[in-house]
């Protein structure tokens, strides 16, 4: 008798982690767990506190925050490593997150980079997120997906921001992040 390997769901998902002390994440229906290192933390630090700083230097722009868990669908949960709302009222403050952010960061970890440059993107991708940063922590530079305007079908412009330039987003105006503070080599 063939057996037939099912995903798992939503529900199973937050009944399984709530037994186990790593960050997990749900992806395609197959829970995945990755214990992040010094390296991986510092580079989110970094990210986070001048996203942070930039949110909180006037009004209107919106709410960043560290990994928060994010149902796509009833197979996948994710958590990016930082995340930044442009309306902090789509934030539910006590629950997990039912909408994508409008800027997801994914920043490196050796046993899952493949899923964020592969799948993850994707998925982000097909669920409509605006912009994505992948954060390359070896090669010290960040790979910048977003879409040219509101609504494009997908991501269509691609710039890599290197370790001796300024990471800028038009989504945050004014938003300017020297990439030598974040990777301290």
């Amino acid at each position: 008798m063939a057996m037939t390997k099912t995903r798992m769901t939503v529900e199973e998902f937050f009944d399984a982690v709530a037994d186990i002390p790593e960050r997990a994440q749900l992806i395609d229906g197959v829970m995945v767990v990755d214990e992040p290192r010094f390296r991986h933390q510092d580079v989110v630090g970094g990210i986070y506190s001048a996203l942070r700083a930039w949110t909180l230097g006037g009004d209107g722009r919106g709410q960043a925050s560290l990994p928060l868990d994010v149902i796509l669908d009833p197979h996948n949960v994710y958590g990016p490593d930082v995340l930044w709302f442009a309306d902090e009222f789509r934030i539910d403050p006590d629950g997990y997150q039912q909408s994508l952010p409008d800027l997801a960061v994914e920043v490196r970890s050796p046993s899952a980079w493949h899923l964020d440059v592969g799948k993850k993107r994707e998925t982000y991708e097909h669920f409509g997120l605006p912009e994505l940063w992948l954060v390359h922590t070896v090669a010290c530079d960040v790979r910048v997906l977003r879409r040219s305007r509101p609504g494009a079908p997908s991501f269509d412009v691609e710039t890599k921001v290197a370790y001796d330039e300024v990471l800028t987003s038009p989504q945050l105006p004014g938003f300017e992040l020297p990439l030598r503070e974040v990777f301290r080599l």
